[in-house]
């Protein structure tokens, strides 16, 4: 009978992103700051990409896994910010019901393929400093591309399953969604369809795509911090962890804030709150990734370094033959 109902009731066909507020002086001033944000985002992230496949000595399975992690970076951010600067450029806050599916299907994927590169990098870290005699024999280039490829399918394969379920859920009204993108939560509110299904199977999905990821990546790290602790020499211990601090840094990031986002009580006091540290683990992660890695990594630096150098050798290259023709 319910569903007869909603059947006759007219269904919504965009939604309204509230975003951040309607005060100009804000928007003008949020435009600005996420576009230097998404700049610095994109360029980092790709230059990192750039620097593994074009360095030799980057052609590890660490930084293969790394130069995932940035091309993940580039998608993710991707996903939020292009909406978000047009919204406050244009003040046009709608979004299709398809769009909005669309992008909860990619933010979706991202997400849960970050999880699982999380997991497989931290476990990379965990075979070099717990098991390094047997490193190079189990994390080969075959094995490496295996778990890169796992975490990629992995992700597509949740996302899908929970865009097709989303598409076939009804809204009726209201439309507005307090968010500055689609979140599944925001949708589930808004149906007027029966969403107890759909609630236990997002639920399983995370479980195994966002629960056991950072069940492993804890007990990776537990594992290394151990092994850490014994080796004897202070110089040595500070050697081990300088080879996982990056990586630990960003895992910290990312699960401490998504999981303030999704464990809050859902109230009106604590909306706002959970906006901010919605920013964290969807715009400043992807931000914090090319600095972290490339403050705090000597390889990195190294390979930069030898990258401005080439270009500068070649650009002064250029110019002297540029004399010489005139």
């Amino acid at each position: 009978m319910e569903d007869n109902e909603w059947g006759n009731q007219t269904g919504v066909t965009e939604f309204i992103l509230l975003g951040f507020g309607n005060l100009l002086e804000l928007q003008i001033l949020l435009f600005l700051l996420f576009l230097v944000i998404y700049i610095v985002t994109m360029a980092g992230n790709i230059l990192i990409v750039a620097l593994v496949v074009a360095d030799q000595h980057l052609h590890t399975p660490m930084y293969f896994f790394l130069g995932n992690l940035s091309c993940l970076e580039t998608c993710y951010t991707s996903t939020v910010l292009p909406r978000v600067l047009s919204s406050l450029l244009t003040g046009d806050r709608t979004i299709s019901v398809g769009g909005c599916i669309v992008q909860l299907h990619c933010f979706a994927c991202l997400v849960a393929t970050e999880c699982c590169l999380l997991a497989v990098m931290s476990y990379d870290r965990y075979l070099a400093i717990c098991k390094p005699l047997h490193y190079s024999a189990f994390m080969n280039d075959r094995f490496s591309l295996q778990l890169a490829a796992g975490s990629w399918l992995s992700g597509l394969t949740v996302s899908t399953n929970t865009a097709c379920w989303m598409s076939q859920m009804i809204f009726c009204g209201p439309n507005e969604i307090d968010h500055f993108f689609c979140d599944y939560i925001a949708l589930l509110k808004l149906s007027c369809s029966d969403t107890s299904k759909m609630v236990l199977v997002i639920f399983l999905l995370s479980f195994i795509i966002i629960l056991l990821p950072f069940l492993l990546t804890l007990t990776s790290y537990m594992c290394i911090i151990s092994t850490i602790l014994r080796i004897p020499s202070t110089t040595g211990r500070q050697k081990a962890f300088s080879t996982c601090s990056s990586h630990l840094i960003m895992v910290t990031i990312f699960y401490g804030t998504l999981t303030i986002v999704y464990m809050l009580p859902d109230t009106t006091a604590l909306r706002d709150l959970n906006k901010v540290f919605s920013v964290f683990y969807t715009v400043l992660t992807p931000l914090a990734n090319p600095l972290i890695y490339s403050l705090r990594n000597k390889e990195v630096k190294e390979a930069l370094r030898k990258a401005l150098s080439k270009a500068m050798t070649s650009i002064s290259n250029q110019k002297l033959c540029g004399r010489h023709l005139l």
